[in-house]
């Protein structure tokens, strides 16, 4: 008896190490939202908004430095050079210097189109925080393009700031990479279905370089982004992310 008893305590003590390493739904989406954001995060992007009859192309610089601050900056079309998007803690302003003015952009319009794209205000500046504002549910794994991926409800908390009434979101379990995402409004009709695309290395880490959000029920929609080049965890100083360096960063 005692043997037995030995081999079952063997059993249990090597299956633990196992069972201490699963993560939780919360934990998945944390260290995937960290892997993408980093301490800091700056770079060049492209993004291509296509349309059944048109299509254009906007260039631009970005700064970030966790969730709180956001700088973005328009190098082209020319038409659009030198707009800057800054969000700060809670709030976001927009600098156009063809008409020389500082428009600040309220809750009411993070659910607007930005820049003619399929993007809104706020995943833009990621106003909501899917780590904070959401209660997170692994509901099984599933295979997405070849990925093995965690598939995770995320709901909103009662009293949250957010513009989505429900997120599901397929992460790679080999590297915890945001695979997939599809976003629902309030009543829960599918309204953007994002996917990632096109691993590549940025330094100390491997993400998805091309990202698309295709509108569920508008045919012939889409907008494309491109990573082109991105530096993580580079000291960035809080006042960089203000109104008056939008008006001289570059």
């Amino acid at each position: 008896m005692k043997k037995v008893n030995l081999i079952l305590l063997a059993i249990i003590l090597l299956s633990l190490p196992a069972i201490a390493q699963e993560l939780t739904a919360k934990e998945i989406i944390d260290k995937a939202d960290k892997k993408n954001r980093g301490d800091t995060q700056q770079g060049t992007m492209e993004m291509k908004i296509v349309r059944p009859d048109w299509e254009r192309t906007v260039e631009m610089k970005s700064w970030s430095k966790g969730d709180d601050y956001f700088i973005i900056y328009i190098t082209a079309p020319a038409k659009d050079k030198g707009q800057v998007f800054l969000k700060r803690k809670k709030e976001m302003w927009n600098w156009v210097p063809t008409i020389d003015r500082m428009i600040k952009i309220p809750p009411s319009m993070m659910m607007q189109s930005w820049m003619g794209s399929d993007f809104t205000n706020d995943d833009l500046v990621k106003q909501s925080s899917i780590v904070k504002d959401y209660t997170h549910t692994l509901l099984e794994e599933e295979v997405v393009r070849d990925q093995l991926c965690y598939k995770i409800e995320l709901i909103p908390l009662p009293d949250a700031p957010v513009v989505w009434g429900k997120i599901i979101s397929w992460i790679t379990k080999d590297g915890l990479n945001l695979w997939k995402s599809e976003y629902y409004d309030e009543d829960e009709f599918l309204i953007n279905i994002e996917n990632a695309y096109e691993l590549k290395d940025f330094g100390d880490r491997t993400l998805p370089s091309r990202m698309e959000i295709v509108p569920a029920d508008e045919p012939g929609k889409k907008t494309v982004l491109l990573m082109k080049d991105i530096q993580f965890n580079k000291p960035i100083d809080d006042t960089f992310f203000t109104q008056q360096n939008m008006k001289r960063v570059r």
